[in-house]
């Protein structure tokens, strides 16, 4: 056996070291006096799994649009963050994310250290009809497709262990912040009246901004820089992400209602029309600038509506989700054309749809917003409420600039630490094998003479170009 560096030895030793502490933490009997509402439990505990379902149905997504030599990295990038984000969670993220208000900006680290109290504590004040151990793990599916989204902006070229880095403090220091700041009862976001049902915020603009930072600092792929396009691996695979993510989506926002009434089953429709007229939207905008109806671009338009209508899900009506939906994609569409006609190598066009998808849904919160669809909730623009829709657009600026400097940041620092970024070589041979040592392989998927020549010939990959 030779010998270790500390960078081989620290991961281990750092999980080694959080598990053997757990073995101390105290098991105190869970709080049930009766209170909880058994179809309220049992929604949102399908709902956790939905949301859970949607980290594989990404690493389909994101792997079948890359190059067949980095498949299997990108797709290991979003589930690993299952492993990091679950433990982190326990130990200190949802203490930071949803503990004692510590100045409206995040959560008091030792409120639920090591999740002491949570199975023996009072309900969380939003969630007062379901465990508070349930509202903490159907947050957790949250915090953990979070970083995984930002996978596609770096793909084919960071390194695994600086994107591990990065889960981590993406976590403690962009997200958890965010999610106190939108969600916390004393949290800075909610106290100014910004409205996020289920994480355009929290989620999509604060991964969107993040990519951005991402693909800034890592800078561009040879290939890119060749002006070499890039053929996606598996596009049926794409499709089975779409799927996937769809039917995930539903526990995202539906679940969000924290309830089995007629709030979630509203949100539930919002999310699959918009869905619905985003995949058609971008599909026929592609058409009206002259290209062919795709699969990949009907995928890609209903995940930028599933984007756009998630914080608005539970305060608009379904009729004014097909505006959104539709509007959104062609924004979208709109901002990967303008991309691609610069420098900027964000791979999967992470920025474009979740940051850009977000920020139009925020924006769009503020229009279509009524209290006839969530007494909870507010009158927007088109029901008399400008103010509002101004108090969204302030929301929505402070989460861009702080997403994006705070993501920034994080990368530089693990740049400092570590190359953030494989070597020349490393990138040639491709992540699979050069960072784990595997490689993508799948009968008759596997790319011939004949299939690269159509692949570099069929202008169906223009949609993500």
């Amino acid at each position: 056996m030779g010998k270790f560096s500390l960078k081989q030895v620290a991961p281990f030793l750092v999980l080694a070291i959080v598990a053997i502490a757990a073995i101390f933490v105290p098991a105190l009997p869970n709080y049930d006096v009766g209170k909880y509402n058994a179809a309220d439990v049992a929604w949102v505990i399908v709902a956790t799994a939905l949301v859970f379902l949607m980290t594989p149905g990404l690493a389909f997504f994101y792997g079948g649009m890359v190059h067949r030599k980095n498949v299997l990295s990108t797709m290991i990038k979003s589930v690993v963050a299952a492993g990091v984000v679950s433990v982190l969670w326990v130990v200190v993220g949802f203490s930071l994310a949803f503990g004692k208000d510590i100045g409206g900006f995040i959560g008091d680290p030792s409120t639920f250290f090591f999740f002491k109290g949570v199975n023996s504590g009072e309900p969380w004040s939003l969630a007062p009809t379901i465990p508070l151990t349930l509202f903490a793990l159907f947050q957790l599916m949250f915090a953990i497709i979070t970083p995984g989204l930002v996978v596609g902006a770096v793909a084919e070229r960071i390194r695994f262990t600086s994107y591990i880095l990065f889960t981590v403090l993406f976590g403690l220091l962009v997200y958890a912040p965010l999610a106190h700041m939108t969600w916390s009862p004393d949290g800075l976001l909610m106290k100014m009246g910004v409205f996020d049902f289920a994480g355009g915020t929290v989620v999509h603009i604060s991964a969107g901004m993040a990519a951005l930072a991402g693909a800034l600092v890592l800078k561009r792929r040879k290939a890119h820089l060749d002006h070499k396009e890039i053929p996606p691996a598996n596009i049926p695979y794409v499709l089975i992400g779409t799927g996937l993510l769809w039917f995930g989506w539903f526990g995202f926002n539906a679940g969000s209602a924290l309830g089995a009434g007629s709030l979630a089953v509203s949100a539930f429709a919002t999310t699959n029309v918009a869905a619905g007229a985003a995949g058609l939207s971008w599909m026929f905008f592609d058409v009206l600038r002259g290209k062919k109806p795709s699969v990949l671009g009907f995928c890609i338009g209903a995940v930028v509506g599933l984007v756009a209508i998630t914080p608005g899900a539970g305060y608009v009506a379904i009729p004014q989700s097909i505006f959104i939906g539709a509007f959104a994609a062609i924004c979208s569409n709109l901002v990967v054309y303008g991309k691609s006609k610069t420098t900027i190598d964000d791979t999967l066009d992470v920025f474009p749809c979740h940051g850009v998808g977000g920020i139009v849904g925020m924006i769009l919160t503020g229009v279509f917003a009524t209290k006839t669809v969530n007494s909870a909730g507010v009158d927007g623009l088109l029901y008399g409420n400008p103010a509002f829709f101004f108090t969204q657009l302030k929301g929505v600026l402070i989460v861009v600039i702080f997403s994006f400097v705070v993501s920034f940041i994080i990368f530089k620092f693990i740049n400092l630490i570590q190359p953030i970024r494989v070597s020349d070589e490393e990138e040639e041979m491709g992540l699979d094998a050069s960072q784990h040592n595997e490689k993508y392989s799948q009968g008759t998927l596997l790319v011939d003479e004949k299939s690269e020549y159509i692949a570099k010939n069929n202008p169906i990959t223009e949609s993500i170009s």
